[in-house]
């Protein structure tokens, strides 16, 4: 019997890794959010501008002009206190993920992200609309 759950486990285990099972298109969207994310707050101009779109680095055909842009308009982005993945959304192509972000002035805001596969198989950001939440009912 031992054998048995060794080798169903051993099976189970290449199928995980093999490439034919690659990540859901949700989870590899939160992780390239993230990475971005991570990238804003170590300043890596380089890593951040690599997750743009080919439509959002041509519209910023250099990482320093989008590295601006970000810390002039998505300071949330930029400078998160703390964020949290909330719903997503497939539609053909591209993922919708929306991120919960407390912005580095203490206000709460709801990015959505828009990413999309690329023709090789890569998912890319290809845009950010931030929204300010609400004030909720004082407690």
């Amino acid at each position: 019997m031992a054998r048995v759950l060794l080798g169903v486990g051993f099976v189970m285990a290449l199928m995980l890794s093999s490439p034919g099972h690659a990540a859901e298109p949700v989870d590899t969207a939160r992780s390239i959010i993230g990475q971005q994310i991570e990238a804003f707050l170590n300043d890596d101009a380089t890593a951040a501008y690599s997750f743009a779109s080919p439509q959002i680095k041509g519209l910023f055909p250099s990482q320093d002009l989008f590295f601006e842009m970000v810390k002039r308009g998505y300071g949330p982005v930029y400078r998160p206190g703390n964020f949290a993945f909330g719903r997503s959304k497939i539609d053909g192509s591209t993922v919708v993920q929306e991120v919960l972000i407390s912005g580095p002035d203490g206000k709460d805001w709801t990015a959505l992200y828009s990413l999309t596969l690329q023709p090789d198989g890569t998912y890319k950001i290809n845009g950010v609309q931030m929204l300010q939440q609400a004030l909720g009912p004082e407690i």
